[in-house]
């Protein structure tokens, strides 16, 4: 057997060699803009709580009445003995909120954003079928394309003309088009609009992925889809529960007939143990708190810190990525200094994670600043503080 273990050490040790190797951080809080990690206070900005509703009282009372209303488990997966009135409720509630996009709207609820992308594109294609992904999705939705056993064609980034001489070169009777609607780690959207007139014309799926939209996006953060007031029948919208609703889960949003053949035959969803009900039931308030006046207040913070913290990236010497949205990256260059940079500013008090390959390319390590309506403009003195010491002491 050493020789299995030798193999794994010599692959972590190359892994330091590049300085690739990742770590955990133990969490001693609540999620929060404040939190104790690793036994250290810390402002955190590595989190996607946009809204800052992880640890807020509502929902943490929410949770608390689900689990003494349904227990702490399902028992079993949504087919056999595992669906809650939770559930069921949640998504009524989900279908209601992001549905506006398609008549006749009916909501699936997942335990994870993953098991929605693999379960969402391995349902819908197959031999015979052709994918065509934008060159900067998620892992979940390359590897739910891979799954997928589908012919996949990647496009460059947001590139609808590549893009739609991709579709015309096509004969699939089946078509999807996935991306993402705000990239994770460049914090730009997608051309939504433009994407959905090319799904029609060609009679392809669009599948959005909008675990970082949802919430922040839209008219009272219904999302990117609503954010850019599309309607059709190709469109497909899936999001996470864990980022700005503050609890967890994801959901895919599409016309009934859509979730009810995913029901019958999306596997990641038929094959495991329904989630916690007591999490549907704390994000069944959280929809309430989104949609709200107190959503829209947080909402108009969170963008007012988006604007200071993008003037802010601009004032240094490092590469910032043109976001409008709450992902703010700081693009450094090498694994080395990116890793330096995120130390020192950790030792200072302020949690921003440093990027990586294979997530991010070659050369373009970079500092990722996820804002929270939880964050004061205080916090941002002490980030552009801690920046302008780098750079200072750099030059």
């Amino acid at each position: 057997m050493m020789p299995l273990l030798e193999t794994l050490e010599q692959g972590l040790a190359e892994l330091d060699a590049h300085g690739l190797r990742r770590r955990r951080r133990i969490a001693d809080t609540p999620c929060a803009a404040h939190m104790t990690v690793d036994g250290r206070e810390t402002i955190g900005f590595a989190s996607n709580d946009y809204l800052g509703l992880a640890a807020h009282p509502l929902l943490v009372a929410a949770i608390a009445e689900g689990a003494r209303r349904y227990g702490a488990g399902s028992g079993g997966s949504h087919l056999l003995g595992g669906h809650s009135r939770a559930h069921a409720q949640l998504e009524d509630d989900l279908a209601e909120f992001v549905g506006g996009f398609v008549d006749a709207p009916r909501a699936l609820y997942f335990s994870t954003g993953y098991m929605a992308n693999l379960a969402t594109l391995t349902a819908l294609a197959g031999r015979g079928a052709t994918l065509f992904s934008d060159a900067l999705n998620h892992a979940s939705l390359i590897d739910g394309a891979r799954l997928a056993r589908a012919e996949v064609k990647v496009y460059p980034h947001a590139d609808t003309e590549a893009l739609s001489a991709l579709l015309e070169a096509s004969d699939s009777a089946v078509k999807l088009i996935v991306t993402d609607t705000v990239f994770s780690m460049d914090g730009d959207i997608a051309p939504l609009a433009r994407l959905l007139q090319l799904a029609e014309r060609y009679g392809a799926w669009l599948v959005v992925d909008d675990a970082h939209g949802f919430g922040v996006l839209g008219p009272q953060g219904r999302g990117a889809v609503a954010h850019e007031a599309l309607r059709s029948p190709h469109l497909i919208s899936i999001g996470t529960l864990g980022k700005a609703a503050g609890v967890s889960g994801a959901f895919v949003v599409a016309h009934e007939t859509v979730i009810e053949w995913l029901v019958q035959r999306a596997r990641p969803y038929i094959f495991t143990t329904a989630s916690v009900p007591a999490a549907a039931h704390a994000v069944s308030a959280s929809l309430r708190i989104i949609g709200g006046d107190e959503g829209d207040a947080r909402r108009a913070h969170l963008q007012q810190l988006i604007e200071r913290t993008r003037a802010m990236l601009k004032a240094t010497p490092w590469l910032p990525v043109d976001s409008h949205t709450a992902v703010q990256p700081l693009i450094i260059g090498s694994n080395d200094a990116t890793l330096e940079i995120a130390a020192t500013l950790e030792r200072a008090g302020l949690w921003v994670p440093a990027i990586r390959p294979p997530t991010v390319p070659v050369g373009t390590s970079r500092l990722r600043i996820s804002l929270s309506a939880a964050h004061s403009y205080a916090d941002l003195d002490r980030l552009e503080a801690g920046l302008q010491q780098l750079y200072r002491a750099a030059a």
